[in-house]
């Protein structure tokens, strides 16, 4: 017979737990209605400005200039930012209930994402709102996983539009992205119509496993031949899943795939002819360090990788760093080439406006300080900036100096101070030597401090300045 006294203190310490913890959700669902509220606000702000003279390409730099002041402020990229002003405006004005159910904390942040997603081709008012009250009787009973499928029928059967029609628009947002991972691994990710995708994947399927059935018939007489050759035996061990993505980069790169080709862990196989930049340690390269080597902007990739592909390149850049604060000094090649535009690459590695990852190719060499305004051309006063905060640094209220150090001050409209300094300085910096006297290692804001007003930077760029075109 269970003894129901000994189980109640226990029950009534559960049901405690559960129902705080539906309490926080509820908090937090209510926080989240506030955060869209306060960002579709910041939008309305930036509607009642005027907007600024000039071509298309800047008249949003007003909602541009907003998405930089809360991306530094809260140290989120701008980018990110003005996809949440975007995605706040979307939720408080078109589904208007979901927002509400959002506060009250009948549905969670998840469900909502899930509402909208599914509801946002929905054009029509009416049928739009129809759709979020089924949604919304769904959301509050189930899951957001079993909410997806039914919103997405019940969006389909409410849509004014065919669904030819609607499958015609959103091919065109097909596109193919890279997500860098650790450990040296990357995802590289397509959006596709659905019938090539699972094409692609069965073809995948197809030639791995006509690999793997290959290597069964074969590796028995493959082994006795490496040994009447007097060669070492490669044996095949790879899963299901290391030889399909292993075919899918071989069909990509060379065109076929093969067992001896879709094998990455084959130190013979030359299938990369794509255009990477990889730092190498000298250390490393000669064998007397184990520094990691660097895909450069994106993650460390292993020394052999590094080494094989520095064997075939074509030309070599030196570095050179400060021993202690990493800042680089000067880039050279036996056959000097563009070398102001190298060091600069090598420093920058990315745009500098604070949490922009735009890499270096993809950008404007800018002048700090103008060269109508006597800026000079040299590694102090030039920068990587991608054209969306190019054309910010010049019409909108935002401002910039550069310091010798390679650190870029940035100040907002509201006269917020961010700085942005070089990557390289950014890690594995060692720790300042104390007989230093300069301020370059000593991890302080060099435009702070006692000394600061005998520091003064490079006068910033005038409103009216146009962007330089990339050199």
């Amino acid at each position: 017979m269970t003894n129901t006294a000994a189980l109640r203190p226990a029950t009534f310490g559960v049901d405690a737990v559960v129902e705080e913890l539906v309490e926080i959700r509820r908090g937090m669902a209510a926080l989240q209605a506030r955060e869209a509220a306060v960002l579709a606000r910041a939008v309305e702000v930036v509607r009642a400005q005027d907007d600024p003279p000039g071509p298309s390409e800047v008249r949003d730099v007003p909602l541009r200039s907003m998405a930089a002041q809360l991306g530094v402020a809260l140290r989120v990229s701008d980018r990110t930012v003005q996809r949440q002003l975007s995605n706040a405006v979307v939720l408080t004005e078109r589904f208007p209930a979901a927002w509400a159910a959002l506060a009250a904390g009948d549905v969670s942040g998840a469900h909502v994402r899930v509402i909208v997603e599914a509801g946002l081709p929905i054009d029509d008012d009416e049928a739009r709102a129809e759709y979020e009250e089924g949604a919304l009787q769904v959301a509050r009973r189930e899951t957001p996983g079993r909410l997806r499928p039914a919103v997405r029928l019940l969006a389909a059967r409410l849509h004014p539009l065919p669904f030819a029609e609607r499958h015609a628009v959103a091919a065109k947002g097909r596109s193919v992205w890279v997500r860098d991972l650790d450990d040296g691994m990357a995802e590289l990710i397509a959006t596709l119509p659905a019938h090539l995708a699972h094409g692609i994947r069965d073809r995948l399927d197809r030639y791995a496993r006509r690999v793997i059935d290959g290597r069964r018939g074969a590796g028995d007489d493959a082994a006795v031949e490496a040994m009447l050759l007097d060669e070492p035996t490669v044996h095949d061990i790879r899963g299901i899943d290391e030889v399909r993505a292993d075919v899918f980069a071989d069909l990509l790169l060379t065109g076929h795939a093969t067992p001896e080709v879709s094998n990455a862990s084959n130190p013979e196989t030359h299938a990369i002819v794509a255009h990477v930049q990889v730092t190498l340690p000298v250390l490393t390269a000669v064998g007397a360090g184990d520094a990691p080597a660097e895909l450069t902007g994106h993650a460390p990739i292993d020394t052999a990788t590094a080494l094989r592909l520095a064997g075939t390149a074509t030309g070599w850049d030196r570095v050179l760093t400060h021993p202690v604060t990493g800042s680089v000094l000067a880039v050279d090649r036996y056959r000097p080439s563009d070398q102001l535009k190298r060091a600069l690459r090598v420093r920058d590695e990315h745009c500098r406006f604070p949490g922009c990852r735009i890499p270096t190719r993809r950008c404007d060499i800018d002048h700090t300080t103008a060269r109508e305004h006597d800026g000079p051309t040299e590694l102090g006063n030039l920068a990587h900036l991608c054209r969306r905060h190019h054309t910010l640094k010049h019409h909108s209220a935002w401002r910039v100096r550069q310091t010798p150090d390679g650190i870029l001050h940035w100040t907002s409209p509201t006269g917020r101070h961010y700085p942005d300094r070089p990557a390289r300085t950014l890690v594995f910096v060692p720790d300042p030597d104390p007989g230093l006297t300069t301020d370059s290692g000593s991890g302080l804001d060099p435009g702070t401090g006692p000394d600061a007003a005998r520091r003064p930077g490079p006068p910033a760029s005038p409103p009216g300045h146009r962007p330089e075109p990339p050199f």
